[in-house]
Parts: structure tokens; C-alpha cells; sequence
């Protein structure tokens, strides 16, 4: 006890001043501390030196009711009140009630408390006291020991801490379990729990694995896969609780851009339990609980997630395998049940099934032939998927609904020319615009029912709609363009004009309808709010993509001459947004870059010309720098259905009734361009990028059409011919003075156009054109300026050839140089090489003369005598050793015949031994 006092001193003697500073900023007090600290300080000294247990545990009690209520408590207890907690569960294990109220009590510290009075900015004491506590990785560890413990309360109250933790310093208590060993593995294992603790520890799971890649894949690696569906049945699946949408949500963080673990989900278990998840029995799926509804989109998301590409390495591969994968296990159908089939499902469930679809045919073969296949509906109303999805383009009330069921045809159309060929071979060439039943119609007939539904029914929206379908269609595709191109159109009054009409036609006059209305009234009661937003951009999207790449496209959009006049007056008017101002000016440039007739008045000199003189160029380049502005402004594509959904997201995920529907979608049309769904799906990167293609060749080829003359046919003028009477002298005259005021006159106009190009093109919208007047004024000062301009570029041409004349020289002398170097280098190794053969040869010359001098056998003999000298000196020196030796045995003979010995008999077998050891040698 009397360490534990000891410790709450020190606390206490530090508490003063953090108390006060942390309250008075909080509360704006900082001379006063408040009751509940001494209360706070009070608690913590019975738990720290109480004697019984019972005052202890009452004491614990009291403090945690004290906290639960009060902010002030809370940052008390996060001041001084943590050691001594911390020392209760390192030290008083055995104590299981006390351990209780000390979780309890944490959990409480770190539990924001919502009050109706005080200041809106009021510090929150829980992020506060979450900083103090997961400081330490210790602390982790304690508390992720104290979930072994075999007390329920205890491990309950443990999950909730760890949760709380995570949720106010996610960063910390990642890297905290992180260096833990086996922390991921204690998380895990409460998955096999009680079912409350199950549920919290599910709950922690899904905070963790928000971002951390790491833990990711532990918790993957660790069997969560498998633990997830095993729940997510035993809960009942999509008729579930809270607790199936919480398995989901940790699914998507698992999965969410990492390869590895979709490729472990695919390469285990499967997607068979994903995809059970969303089969609904016919004639039993109209309870769609809100619950339901959730879990539903949960799964949906899950199986998007699956499906989307990335720029990662080896995504795209990923992606194609899962298409497959999931494929097989038929989710298409459950998918149309889903999304076609059933009206009366939620439409936030119909447009994620939609789009799922989607992802699912998106760039893989089998899977478009699959979707080609399919039927829906029973009995008499069977009709083919693509059919009925293209009902829901025309159909849908909401707009989400609409761009959703457009996303399967941008899919399906993406980078697949069969699969458009095969949707544009369906429409036939001609079509009446009386009213035609349209049950059992294919597609092709039913895109043109919609296309004319404008003239026939005054339905714009519905056109448009069709419009959009149609451009997915004819995208990168020129033999769908020129199949279209054909389709003809019977007139309703056959007496009052042609009796037929191109379909570009058509839509040339829907178009202009449409901006009419726009532009007589702002509100037309007979033309929806949103018309102005997306309605005319549809059509002018359909005839950019028509048009790109396609000149017969552009010579019959030029046929009447009223279509030039109506696109001049169209990219002027200022009320039909920026977005359909831009896309005139597209479709007017692509009548100059893809114009190909020589026909008077429609070529491309006119077309260019006509813009210059109604527009202006300036005004005419002003409309791609806006809508460039308005580019870089979009948000993402993803926004509208690429954001996940979280939990606190529920309660929006309630069936609105139809009023509300209604009243939702009207706020949608009444957005601003940026903001309005269609538009980001219009202005999709894909499109953005070709806009800013044909914006960049709109440029050059207006600059270039300026630049030049007209035509480079010559005609003679009458007065270039000798009259009669004329004398030759006059007449060459008379020619020079008519080709001077020519020239002057080319010179003129070339200087003209080529500054005016220039100016406007590089201006991008800042210059003003100048007068005609003050163009004919100051022409001669053009020319002349022109003149020079044309003397200094050619005295540029002429020094840059000069020096990549003399850099090419420069260069050549360089090689040489190195040539000669090396040439050098080879001969004097050479030259080395030769002398020394030289010496070596004077070397061996000299060996062979001394070979053949005739004094050698001379000099052998002498060898010969001075060796046998040598020998016979050896041999000398030999026979004194022995006779040395010989006197010294016959001394020690006599020696030891004085000494009675026997010397013959010691000598006997001397001179044998000797001899045998000769002979063995002689036999090695």
C-alpha cells in the first residue's frame, strides 16, 4: 500500500497544474478546478490505497458513474486517473470486479459526451485522453492480454476499450498491434467468441483494416475469409442484421485495391458465398427490409470492388480473372434479377446492380456473348437483357437509374467494334414516324422509336437518352457511322417536304428545337428544368462522335444550308451553357478538319471562313478555353457510384416513397452543370480526352486554312492579253505594272490572314479582332512587316543550316581525328611488334653461329680432360679416406685382441650384410 500512495502523490503533485491548464481551456476557468476533480482525486486514492476490496471495487464504482457524465471528470481521469488504472489490471488480475469497473472507467474516458450547452468549438476530453493512452505500446499489449482472460465482462469490456482507441487514434493503435507479437492473431481468435464479443471484435476488425495494408493481410492470411461467410450464414445472409453488414464492410477493406487478397479470396473459398448473398427467390423478394437494402449494396459494392481495373501491375489480369470467376457462378442472373427484373426493389439496389453488370462484361469476351444471350422475364414478356436494359435508359424516373442502365452500354460498347456492328446491324434503314406499338421490337427498331419520339410525342428526354445510347455505339467505329449515316426518316405530312430524312438530320433538328426553347424561355413549362444542363449536350456529344474521323458524316451534316447557319448562331448564344456552347464549337471545327468536298460553299476554306465572319475567331477559340475551365473543374467519375458506403450511412438507406423520389430528382435537375450526374458521365475522361484532341487539330488546321490561298488554280485575266495595235514594249510594260499590283495585292492578303491566324490562335481568347478598316489602312505596313518577318526567318533558316553544316563538319573532324588516333596507335604497336622479331631473330642468328664454330670439338675435349682431372682427384682424395680408416681398424684389432676378444669372429658376416643390402638395391 504504501508504494501505491507513494505513486498517487507524485500523480497528484503533477495533476495541479495539467488540470488547470486543460479545464481552463476547456471551460475557460483556469483559476477554479472544479468539484469533480477533487472528486476524481478522492476516487483515485481509495482504489490506490484502499485496504479492503470492498471500498476499492465502491470507489471504482463511483469514479466510473462520475465520468460517464462529466467532460471535467474525463480529462481529470486522463491527467492523473491512467496509472493507477493500468496499475489495477497489471496488478489485481484476481480481482475480477474491479478489473471490470477499471475497463469500464477507460471506456468511459474515451467516450465523447454530447451536451446542448456550451460553445460549438468545446474541446472533446476523449481524442485526449485516446492520445494518452495508446502512447504507449505497453498499454496495447496489457490490454490485448486481458482478452485471454476467461471472464466475459472483462473481454466485452477489453473490445469496447481497443475500439474506442481505434476510433480516435486509428495511426497508434495500428502500429501498436503491429509490433505486438500475435496481436492480430488475439483480434482474430474473438471471432470464434460469444456472439456479443464476436460483434465487437468485428466491429475493431473493420476499423483496423481500414487502411492499413499490413494488417490487411494478417487478418486475411489469418482465416478471415472463411470466418466472414461462416457468419454472414449463420446470420441468414442478405435478410441478416447489422452484423452481416458489418462482415461486409470488412470484406471491402480487405479487398480493396489488394491484389493478393482477392486473388487468396478467389484461389480459397471462392465467390460462391458472395454470391448467395444476392439470390432472390421470384415471387418472395418484395419485403426489401431497410436492413436488407443495406446488406444488398454492401454485397454489391463488395462484388464492384472485384471487378474495377487499375493502372497497378497486373491488376487488369486480376480483374479478368474475377469476370470469370464470377461468371461461372451465373452471377449475371442474379444481377438481372436484381437490377431489371425487379421494379419494386430499392433503386439505389437496381442502379449498383446495374452497374455491376457492367463491370462484369466490361472488356471480356465470354462474358459479352453471356449478356447477348440472356433473356428476361417470363411468359409472353420475355425479351432480351440488352432490350430491357435499354427500356430502363428510356424508362427510368430517376436519373441515377438512367445513367446506372447507360453504363452497361458504355461497357459493353468499350473497345468491342463486334459487339456495336452487331447492336447497329438491328436498326433498320428506314422508319415511319407514326406511332408504333413497341412490345417485342429489336433493339435497333426501339433506338429509333426513341430517337423520333421528339417529333412524334414531344418527348425530349427520352430522345436524348436514345441520343446517348447511340453515340456509345457508333464510338471508334466507322462502318457503324456509315451504316447509321443511311437510315432514312418518313416525314408525318409527306405533302409539306421531303418525303424522307437523314437521321443526322433529325438530329440536327431536335437539337435546334431544344435551344430554341431554351432560349425563349429560361423555365418552358413544356421542357423539363434540367434541359439546359444535359438534354441538348446528349445530342451535341451524339453528333461529335459522329462526326470525328468520318467525311460523309460531315458532307451530309453540311447538306442543307441551314445546319451551317443554325451552328454559327448556336456557339454564339449564351443560353445554353458553356458545356453546349463548347461542343458547337467541336462539331464546327470538325466540319474543317474532316471536310473533304470541293464543293462551292461547304469546303473547308467556307466552312472556316464563315466562322471568322459570323463568330469571329476570337470568340469562335474563347469557347474551348472556357470549356477547358470547366474540365479541370469536374469532380471524379467516381462520385457518383464509386464512394463506399459506410455504416453511418444506414439510415439513408431507408425506401423513399414516391413524392420523395420525385422531389429528389428535382434537385438533381435543378444541380449546376458541374454538379449534375449526367454531365460527369458525359464528360467522362474517355470523352474529355477526344475533345481535347480534335481541339488541338481544330487549331492548326484553322491556322493553316488561313495561311494559305484559296485555291492554286491561276485565272487569266482578259488584260493579260496583247490588243491590237500594241506595241511590244507597251505590253511588257502594261504586264509588269499588272504583276507588281498583283503582288502587291498576294502580299497583302498573305500578310493579312497569316497575322490574323497568328494573333487569335496564340490570343486564346484575349485579343480582339482589329477593324476592316484599320486592316486596309495599314496593310503596306503588314506587308512590310511581313516582308521582314519573312527576310529574318529565312536568315534563320539559314544560320541554323549553317551551323548544322558546320556541326556535321565539326563531327566528321572529330571522327577523323579519332581514326587517325587509332590508326597511329595500331602502327606504333606495329612497329614495337617488328623490333621485337628483329631481336629476338639477332638473338637466335647468334646461337646458331655459336652452334657451328669449328673450335667446339676443342673445347669438348678440354671439357672432357678437366672432368677426368676432377675425378681422378676425388678418387685420390677416396683412397687416403681409406687408408685412414684401414690403420684406424687394424689399431682397434689390436685393441681387442689385448683385451682377449675375438676379433675374427666380431668381423665375421660384416662384409655379407653389406653385400645383401647392395643387391636389394639394385632390386628397387
Amino acid at each position: 500500500m504504501d508504494s501505491r500512495s507513494l505513486n498517487l502523490r507524485g500523480f497528484a503533485g503533477s495533476a495541479g497544474n495539467i488540470m488547470q491548464g486543460i479545464g481552463g481551456f476547456v471551460f475557460g476557468n483556469e483559476n477554479a478546478t472544479s468539484s469533480e476533480d477533487s472528486y476524481v482525486e478522492r476516487y483515485l486514492d481509495r482504489i490506490n490505497n484502499g485496504a479492503r476490496a470492498e471500498d476499492r471495487r465502491a470507489a471504482m464504482t463511483e469514479l466510473q458513474s462520475l465520468v460517464a457524465e462529466s467532460r471535467q471528470a474525463q480529462i481529470s481521469v486522463g491527467a492523473i486517473g491512467f496509472p493507477v488504472l493500468l496499475h489495477v489490471l497489471r496488478e489485481d488480475r484476481e480481482d475480477v470486479e474491479l478489473i471490470r469497473g477499471a475497463l469500464e472507467t477507460l471506456v468511459s474516458s474515451l467516450t465523447p459526451i454530447e451536451t446542448s450547452n456550451g460553445p460549438k468549438n468545446e474541446v472533446q476530453p476523449a481524442p485526449m485522453n485516446s492520445d494518452l493512452l495508446s502512447r504507449e505500446s505497453e498499454n496495447i499489449s496489457l490490454l490485448l492480454s486481458l482478452l485471454s482472460e476467461d471472464d466475459f465482462y472483462v473481454r466485452y469490456y477489453t473490445l469496447q476499450l481497443l475500439t474506442a482507441l481505434i476510433t480516435n487514434s486509428p495511426k497508434r493503435l495500428q502500429e501498436a498491434i503491429l509490433s505486438i507479437p500475435r496481436g492480430i492473431t488475439v483480434l482474430m481468435d474473438m471471432l470464434m467468441d460469444r456472439e456479443v464479443i464476436r460483434n465487437e471484435a468485428l466491429l475493431l476488425l473493420t476499423y483496423l483494416t481500414r487502411e492499413a495494408e499490413e494488417i490487411k493481410k494478417i487478418v486475411a492470411f489469418e482465416g478471415a475469409f472463411e470466418k466472414i461467410f461462416s457468419i454472414i450464414k449463420e446470420e441468414g445472409g442478405s435478410d441478416g442484421g447489422v452484423v452481416v453488414q458489418d462482415c461486409l464492410e470488412l470484406l471491402k477493406n480487405l479487398i480493396r485495391n489488394n491484389a493478393s487478397n482477392q486473388i487468396l479470396l478467389r484461389e480459397t473459398i471462392g465467390y460462391d458465398p458472395l454470391v448467395s448473398i444476392l439470390k432472390l427467390r421470384r415471387g418472395s423478394a418484395y419485403n426489401f427490409t431497410q436492413q436488407k437494402t443495406v446488406n444488398l449494396l454492401y454485397a454489391l459494392e463488395t462484388v464492384e470492388l472485384l471487378l474495377i481495373s487499375g493502372c497497378e501491375p497486373g491488376k487488369d489480369n486480376s480483374r479478368q480473372a474475377n469476370q470469370t470467376a464470377f461468371a461461372q457462378k451465373k452471377i449475371l442472373d442474379h444481377l438481372l434479377l436484381l437490377g431489371v427484373e425487379s421494379p419494386w426493389a430499392p433503386v439505389a439496389v437496381r442502379c449498383m446492380a446495374l452497374r455491376c453488370i457492367g463491370d462484369v462484361v466490361l472488356g471480356n469476351p465470354n462474358n459479352l456473348n453471356l449478356l447477348i444471350s440472356r433473356q428476361v422475364g417470363e411468359g409472353p414478356q420475355v425479351e432480351s437483357a440488352l432490350n430491357a436494359i435499354f427500356r430502363i435508359v428510356l424508362r427510368a424516373s430517376l436519373v441515377q437509374e438512367f445513367l446506372a442502365a447507360d453504363y452497361v452500354f458504355k461497357c459493353f460498347c468499350e473497345k468491342n467494334p463486334e459487339g456495336q456492328t452487331l447492336l447497329a446491324s438491328t436498326v433498320p434503314t428506314t422508319l415511319s414516324l407514326a406511332p408504333v406499338e413497341s412490345a417485342n421490337l429489336p433493339f435497333g427498331s426501339l433506338l429509333l422509336q426513341a430517337l423520333v419520339s421528339f417529333e412524334s410525342n414531344g418527348d425530349s428526354e427520352t430522345c436524348c437518352r436514345a441520343a446517348s445510347v447511340l453515340s456509345l455505339i457508333l464510338k471508334d467505329n466507322l462502318h457503324c457511322k456509315e451504316k447509321v449515316l443511311k437510315i432514312e426518316i418518313d416525314a408525318l405530312a409527306p405533302s409539306l417536304g421531303p418525303t424522307k430524312e437523314p437521321l443526322l438530320h433529325q438530329i440536327v433538328k431536335y437539337s435546334a428545337l431544344i435551344s430554341s426553347k431554351i432560349s425563349k424561355e429560361n423555365q418552358s413549362p413544356s421542357l423539363p428544368k434540367d434541359s439546359a444542363v444535359y438534354l441538348l449536350p446528349l445530342l451535341l456529344r451524339l453528333l461529335v462522335t459522329w462526326l470525328a474521323d468520318c467525311p460523309s458524316a460531315v458532307a451530309c451534316l453540311l447538306g442543307p444550308p441551314t445546319h451551317l447557319t443554325y451552328f454559327l448562331e448556336l456557339v454564339s448564344n449564351e443560353n445554353i451553357g458553356v458545356y453546349a456552347q463548347g461542343l458547337t464549337a467541336v462539331v464546327l471545327g470538325e466540319c474543317v478538319i474532316y471536310n473533304k468536298t470541293n464543293e462551292n460553299g461547304k469546303d473547308q476554306f467556307a466552312i472556316a471562313d464563315a466562322i471568322s465572319q459570323k463568330v469571329g475567331l476570337t470568340s469562335y477559340f474563347l469557347r474551348f478555353d472556357e470549356l477547358a475551365k470547366r474540365f479541370r473543374s469536374l469532380p471524379s467519375a467516381s462520385y457518383l457510384h464509386s464512394k463506399p458506403l459506410k455504416r453511418t450511412s444506414t439510415a439513408s438507406m431507408i425506401e423513399e416513397p414516391q413524392e420523395e423520389i420525385e422531389s429528389e430528382a428535382n434537385t438533381l435537375r435543378g444541380e449546376s452543370e458541374n454538379g449534375n450526374p449526367v454531365i460527369l458521365e458525359i464528360f467522362d475522361e474517355e470523352f474529355v480526352s477526344l475533345v481535347r484532341k480534335l481541339e488541338t487539330g481544330i487549331r492548326e488546321g484553322v491556322m493553316d486554312i488561313f495561311s494559305h490561298t484559296k485555291s492554286k488554280v491561276a485565272v487569266l485575266p482578259a488584260e493579260l492579253e496583247q490588243k491590237n495595235g500594241e506595241a511590244d514594249g507597251d505590253y511588257v510594260k502594261r504586264l509588269r505594272e499588272f504583276v507588281e499590283r498583283q503582288c502587291n495585292e498576294m502580299q497583302d492578303l498573305l500578310a493579312r490572314n497569316a497575322t490574323l491566324a497568328e494573333e487569335l490562335v496564340r490570343a486564346r481568347g484575349s485579343a480582339t479582332l482589329p477593324d476592316s478598316s484599320n486592316k486596309q489602312s495599314t496593310g503596306r505596313e503588314r506587308v512590310q512587316s511581313e516582308s521582314l518577318r519573312q527576310d529574318f526567318q529565312e536568315a534563320t533558316r539559314r544560320i541554323e543550316a549553317l551551323k548544322a553544316q558546320n556541326s556535321k563538319l565539326e563531327a566528321d573532324a572529330a571522327n577523323f581525328k579519332s581514326l587517325a588516333l587509332k590508326l597511329e596507335s595500331d602502327l606504333k604497336s606495329l612497329s614495337d611488334a617488328y623490333n621485337s622479331l628483329e631481336q629476338a631473330n639477332v638473338q637466335l642468328e647468334a646461337e646458331v653461329k655459336s652452334l657451328r664454330n669449328p673450335d667446339l670439338e676443342r673445347i669438348i675435349e678440354e671439357a672432357r680432360e678437366e672432368a677426368q682431372k676432377e675425378t681422378e682427384g676425388e678418387l685420390n682424395d677416396l683412397l687416403v679416406c681409406l687408408g685412414q680408416e684401414q690403420s684406424k681398424v687394424e689399431r682397434l684389432s689390436a685393441r681387442l685382441a689385448e683385451l682377449g676378444e675375438d676379433v675374427d669372429k666380431l668381423l665375421e658376416g660384416i662384409g655379407d650384410d653389406a653385400a645383401l643390402q647392395d643387391e636389394d638395391e639394385d632390386d628397387e
